[in-house]
């Protein structure tokens, strides 16, 4: 890779050079980042995800600039124009803007003003005016009239054109114009007239004006909605004349019969050329910088998601309550496969209530239910109040679980091939117990999109969306490891190295062979490879396995390291992961090679001293206000328990228990400025909020934080 794109990458992810070519090499290799970031800490310089996957975009933006180089070189050598200098400024640029900026006189154009008036001749003209030496320019404009020009109004009317277009072509000129619109760019919303009634919802935008600098991520995403809706006019531009000034000061040297001329031609070149260019460069900018904003908040909302506490393996009765169809009951094993599906009707119209409470208590005695799992929509409140008052023969915790993309997950294609013989409300029961057990990998098998945790979701750039969501599953599943004896075909595609192919290999491999006795018997799996071993085996745990090691995160290619270690000691590998004594003695700097440096020795330390250790925290029960269960039953002034459901730009979204989610805006986060909410709060936290303003007709529901105490 060339020099100036190492430094560029590395001054634009603020590390070493030396790390940026190691971490290039690594990924021109094939190795994932999960991988890198874990197993490859002495070649990075112990980088992180975040800092190795910036490494990765940035490479892949200058592959995109580099064949956009070669490119523009191909066009401009077709047209014979390819001078040995602009051939090296070309070479030598490595910012996007200012190369189309070179290469812009050269593009193909379409027909257009000022190419009609070089086809009658008025070029000679044009460049007399913007020499700026022609002391009576009427009577030299009079030379050009002929067939083709009929009057000297109309020669300097086409000499002009072609001055605006060599002014919008000029470098200068639009670095002008940027700067113009870099300090003073406003956004600009206004009503389309006739849209009232229509437009309601953006009703705060019909007149809406603040600096582009200070727009946030969700108000100028909210704008283009509005925009593409057909509702608002938006704009982008600086406010008064400052930018044709500037461009009058750098063109215009003289004081003669061309300096009118000049005036008209700069003043066409900004409106008809550069404004709306400028303005379509800044209007991009902005959206793509909002949009890997939202991309980010939803990214981050989505992590949270993944890594939520897991219940584990436990016998779990789950509910997906509703009203007048009943609520459906599934009954799962510790491994959540169900056992028994049922309908009850505790709720009106039909109000069995003793019916259901008899079946209900027969259930948890027959299939020896450890929790109960109750969807959040529909009824959620009510049926978690019936199954409170109801004694069984156990001690039972009643956990109320998100719903949102369970319907998405039932009526979808790994549903279907899941439980064929069932219909879509036992599918969506089954999914949400599954997801109290285990959210990461339950929630890998339902499109990210559908959890409903997003910021304008829909209207941000749907590729660059995907690939930051993936991304985030891919280190999720990654971070937490699999049972590859009992993950999912789902789970499995994401863990480094393997994709759905092999993912689906190692499930036949399991149905042909029974479960995995050892790390090394992967390596049989049909089409694994030894570099989807390398990268996929730390990640992939054997519980069952003679050798401990195959329990852990350890690499196969760091087991002689243990090994020697033990060895070293006078004790087993299993004595080693046992006992804190042994490890403690363990001096690290003497198993220092060519090949293992500290970094992974520590890591290695770290995993003998919590071997197959889950990073994801335990799981906490939670109750809403038993006497709270409709926005009607709320005064401004309650203190209330609730979840965080979401987490904007603007604020975070927190379920009280009365169907509608209230928002804590910004504001009433903290006493201090906080810049994003996620410094205080994270997905699915308990809190504590105030009510502060009610609104019935709209049913909004306005929280503080801040005013309530936080236990």
């Amino acid at each position: 890779m060339d020099q100036t794109i190492i430094r560029i990458i590395a001054q634009s992810v603020g590390i070493q050079e030396i790390q940026v070519i190691n971490t290039v090499q690594l990924l021109n290799e094939g190795a994932t980042v999960p991988f890198i970031s874990r197993y490859r800490k002495e070649r990075t310089g112990s980088l992180d995800e975040v800092q190795i996957e910036s490494v990765k975009d940035a490479k892949e933006k200058m592959e995109e600039l580099l064949k956009r180089k070669e490119t523009i070189l191909k066009t401009i050598l077709e047209q014979d124009l390819l001078t040995t200098e602009l051939q090296k400024r070309i070479e030598d640029c490595f910012d996007p803007i200012e190369l189309e900026d070179i290469y812009l006189p050269y593009k193909p154009k379409r027909r257009t003003r000022a190419s009609i008036a070089r086809e009658k001749g008025l070029e000679p003209l044009a460049k007399i005016i913007m020499n700026q030496n022609e002391q009576n320019i009427e009577r030299r404009a009079h030379s050009f009239v002929n067939e083709m020009v009929e009057s000297v109004e109309e020669a300097l009317a086409g000499a002009r054109d072609i001055i605006a277009e060599w002014i919008n072509e000029n470098e200068k000129a639009r670095s002008i114009v940027r700067r113009a619109f870099d300090s003073g760019a406003f956004v600009t919303s206004k009503l389309i007239k006739g849209k009232e009634a229509d437009a309601a919802k953006y009703n705060d935008y019909f007149d809406w004006k603040e600096p582009l600098k200070k727009c946030p991520s969700h108000r100028l995403l909210a704008m283009r909605r509005g925009e593409n809706e057909g509702f608002l006019r938006v704009s982008v531009a600086p406010e008064g004349e400052e930018a044709v000034a500037r461009l009058k000061r750098f063109f215009i040297h003289s004081n003669n019969t061309c300096t009118d001329q000049m005036e008209l031609a700069v003043t066409d070149a900004y409106k008809r050329l550069l404004e709306p260019s400028i303005e379509t460069e800044f209007a991009n900018s902005s959206k793509e910088k909002a949009d890997d904003e939202a991309i980010r908040v939803f990214a981050e909302n989505l992590r949270q998601l993944l890594l939520g506490a897991p219940l584990g393996q436990m016998r779990v009765l789950a509910i997906d309550p509703g009203y007048r169809s009943g609520c459906k009951v599934v009954c799962l094993d510790a491994q959540g496969n169900l056992l028994h599906n049922e309908t009850i009707y505790p709720h009106k119209p039909q109000e069995e209530t003793k019916q259901a409470a008899r079946k209900m208590s027969s259930l948890v005695s027959s299939y020896q239910i450890e929790a109960v799992a109750i969807g959040n929509g529909t009824a959620s409140r009510e049926t978690e109040q019936f199954i409170k008052k109801l004694h069984f023969d156990r001690e039972l915790k009643v956990y109320v679980v998100s719903e949102d993309g369970a319907s998405i997950y039932s009526a979808s294609k790994i549903a279907r091939e899941e439980f064929p013989q069932y219909d879509v409300t036992v599918r969506g029961a089954v999914s949400i117990g599954r997801r109290l057990m285990d959210p990461l990998a339950e929630l890998v098998k339902i499109d990210p999109k559908s959890i409903g945790v997003g910021q304008y979701q829909h209207d941000v750039d749907q590729k660059k969306l995907k690939n930051s969501l993936d991304k985030v599953v891919e280190s999720s599943v990654n971070l937490v490891g699999v049972n590859v004896n009992t993950a999912s075909q789902h789970l499995l595609t994401y863990i480094s190295g393997l994709g759905p192919q092999l993912a689906q290999n190692i499930v036949d491999y399991r149905k042909e062979n029974g479960p995995f006795g050892a790390r090394s018997e992967i390596q049989k799996v049909s089409r694994m490879g030894a570099k989807a071993y390398e990268q996929s085996a730390g990640f992939l745990r054997i519980p069952e396995a003679v050798n401990p090691l195959d329990k852990t995160a350890v690499h196969p290619e760091s087991y002689h390291v243990v090994e020697k270690m033990a060895k070293d000691m006078k004790c087993t590998v299993q004595d080693l992961i046992s006992e804190k004594e042994l490890q403690e003695k363990v001096v690290l700097t003497a198993y220092i090679t060519d090949k293992i440096g500290l970094p992974t020795l520590e890591d290695i330390k770290r995993e003998l001293a919590k071997p197959g250790r889950d990073p994801r925290k335990g799981i906490k029960v939670f109750e809403f206000a038993p006497n709270i269960f409709k926005v009607e039953d709320l005064e401004v002034g309650m203190v209330l328990p609730g979840i965080v459901t979401n987490i904007t730009k603007f604020g975070a979204f927190v379920d009280v228990g009365v169907k509608q989610d209230g928002l804590v805006h910004v504001s009433q986060m903290a006493d201090r400025f906080i810049s994003d909410p996620a410094e205080i709060v994270k997905l699915h936290q308990h809190v504590h909020v105030k009510v502060i303003e009610l609104d019935l007709q709209r049913k909004r529901i306005q929280l503080s934080l801040k005013q309530a105490p936080q236990t």
